[in-house]
């Protein structure tokens, strides 16, 4: 080593003792000190630094000797006195070491680290880094924020535990992390708190920013992603305190009822990138959405707010971060919207929500956002869960409301069992409107012909994929036959014998060609399948098939005749709900001409 051995001590003592050291004592410091730490003499290093004789060298290039510290301690076992020894020299170096100059080392070893051993350097420099903060007197604001930031950086990019397995392992350290930061900071929330507490024009806004950008930042990751379910067998759960205290942080510095109820609070910086400005802008919503979760959902901080605000009001606010939530794919960001969502509607009342409330773009987007998630989400108990929900939001809308989501759904939903439902829902709609003594003007007369006009039509005319269809032609033929055996012709409530002859031309009569081609296609199909079924079995030939470029499993020609006789039982079905709307329609008029006559 450098000193040689603790014998030459002395002599590096004598160096250290000049205020007037040269370029070349930095250099010596440096190299020796760090080859102290490496060949095992950390003790004897301690006591250099706790000299009071080497306090100018160790204020100028202690900082230096941060990297090999943390290595030396990372390589020490718990229990080793060396390890120990180490730690106190971090400790000095915090209480002697130009605060700047050691604020950008530890920064930079923060930086450095990546992989298994970011939590646990970010936990081992959180305190040294800390002490360095408070010290500071010039940029302390701009300094905390850069601090929290890099440090929210490096733990960005690991895992966050889900299961109740992983919390409780926490093999890298995660969730001990994310609650140490948020000690780290509170010295500073204090300050903040105090300072406001001095003057109600508080205008020092810098460290108050730093610290909301730091709660959104921790509302984003890992909050967002994270399981905040309370589970059983875990005592306090990770996440829960660590959300618990994030809005701590918000409520005391006065900004958790502005930031729930006002979508855009604090400085956003000035991108002249707009790729930089739309993450920031996405940045934002997310932490915004998780929020408003942690308060209506998981009811944190809830106790702060005043009950002041109407159920629909709720809804209008949260309606923004639904649709964020919705949007993306990742199951446990996904379920908070759903939750988020239904929890908003379970507190109104049956038929409350206006339909003035369409008139917003949310209320539009958010239907169409659960569709989305009905049909495509591989996910079954997540598409159930849409479909509850999806149901939970017509019968809190007024009729009119109803009605005009209705309309909307079938015209943008683009998926037959989706336009099924909401058929179904219509005819509900009518019962209620012909059963109940109460005018109903959406779902009888005029505005009810409109919305048939919709319903009882092919989207192709005879030429329609009846089978891609099925559940929309079967919820239409049930309709149209409840409105012929529930609808008098001498009154016509719901406008549908005016109507009779155009729902004839447009949607029975293209309808009954249409099923006498598609039933004799694919009974020609079964016909030819037969005839080459002994020339495919001797030569066991198969039927593939291609899905969005994916090949699919191989099918036997008894599989294709499967497929093709369970589409003439759907034709079946359709024709016999048919021929009934027909016969019944042909009573009915027969009756009334007979009547006249």
């Amino acid at each position: 080593m450098v000193f040689g051995s603790v014998s030459s001590y002395p002599r590096y003592q004598q160096i250290l003792e000049e205020a007037d050291f040269k370029g070349e004592d930095f250099n010596l410091f440096q190299v020796a000190g760090q080859k102290c730490l490496e060949d095992g003499y950390a003790a004897q290093l301690l006591e250099v630094i706790q000299n009071e004789k080497n306090k100018v060298i160790i204020k100028n290039m202690g900082w230096n000797l941060i990297s090999p510290l943390v290595r030396c301690i990372f390589m020490y076992k718990q229990e080793d006195d060396k390890r120990e020894h180490c730690l106190r020299i971090l400790d000095q170096l915090a209480q002697l070491c130009n605060p700047k100059e050691l604020f950008l080392g530890l920064l930079e070893q923060i930086e450095q680290t990546s992989g298994e051993q970011v939590c646990q350097t970010v936990m081992l420099l959180l305190q040294p880094l800390q002490t360095v903060l408070l010290k500071l007197q010039n940029k302390k604001a701009y300094s905390v924020g850069l601090s929290l930031a890099m440090i929210m950086n490096q733990l960005t990019p690991l895992p966050v535990p889900y299961t109740k397995q992983q919390i409780e392992e926490d093999k890298l350290g995660l969730c001990q992390c994310c609650n140490a930061v948020v000690d780290f900071a509170k010295p500073f929330v204090s300050e903040v708190v105090k300072n406001m507490e001095k003057s109600s024009e508080y205008n020092d806004m810098e460290l108050k920013e730093e610290l909301i950008k730091f709660c959104m930042r921790g509302l984003r990751y890992p909050l967002l992603t994270a399981q905040l379910e309370q589970l059983e067998g875990i005592e306090e759960h990770p996440f829960r305190h660590f959300a618990t205290e994030i809005l701590d942080i918000l409520w005391n510095i006065g900004e958790l009822i502005p930031l729930v109820f006002v979508h855009h609070k604090g400085k956003s910086p000035h991108w002249e990138n707009q790729e930089f400005a739309d993450i920031e802008r996405k940045n934002s919503a997310d932490s915004l959405a998780c929020l408003s979760y942690l308060v209506f959902v998981q009811h944190f901080g809830v106790e702060c707010f005043p009950v002041v605000f109407s159920p629909s009001y709720l809804l209008l606010c949260n309606m923004t971060h639904i649709e964020v939530l919705l949007k993306r794919t990742e199951e446990s960001v996904l379920s908070k919207g759903l939750d988020l969502f239904e929890s908003c509607l379970l507190r109104m009342e049956d038929n409350s929500l206006l339909h003035h409330y369409l008139e917003f773009r949310d209320f539009i987007n958010v239907p169409q956002d659960l569709v989305k998630i009905m049909t495509l989400c591989p996910m079954e108990h997540m598409r159930k869960k849409s479909l509850n929900i999806l149901q939970l939001l017509i019968d809190k809308f007024d009729t009119e409301g109803k009605y005009t989501l209705f309309r909307c759904l079938l015209k943008t939903s683009n998926h037959a069992g989706v336009e099924g439902y909401i058929i179904k829902n219509i005819k509900d709609q009518i019962h209620l409107a012909l059963t109940k003594e109460y005018d109903n003007i959406w779902f009888t007369g005029h505005h009810l012909i409109s919305l048939l006009d919709l319903v009882l039509s092919l989207p192709e005319g005879a030429e329609t994929d009846l089978l891609q269809n099925s559940d929309r032609i079967m919820a239409s033929l049930n309709l149209l036959r409840y409105l012929v055996i529930k609808d008098c012709e001498s009154d016509s409530q719901t406008g549908l014998w005016t109507t009779l002859g155009k729902i004839e031309q447009n949607f029975l009569k293209p309808l009954r060609v249409g099923l006498n081609m598609s039933k004799a296609h694919y009974e020609a199909e079964i016909k030819n399948k037969k005839e080459n079924r002994k020339e495919a079995q001797s030569s066991n030939a198969v039927c593939s098939v291609t899905v969005s470029g994916e090949k699919m499993p191989a099918m036997t020609t008894g599989m294709q005749l499967q497929v093709l006789h369970s589409a003439l039982f759907t034709f079946d079905l359709i024709e016999s709900v048919l021929a009934r709307v027909e016969e019944l329609i042909e009573v009915k008029t027969k009756a009334v001409m007979d009547e006249n006559s």
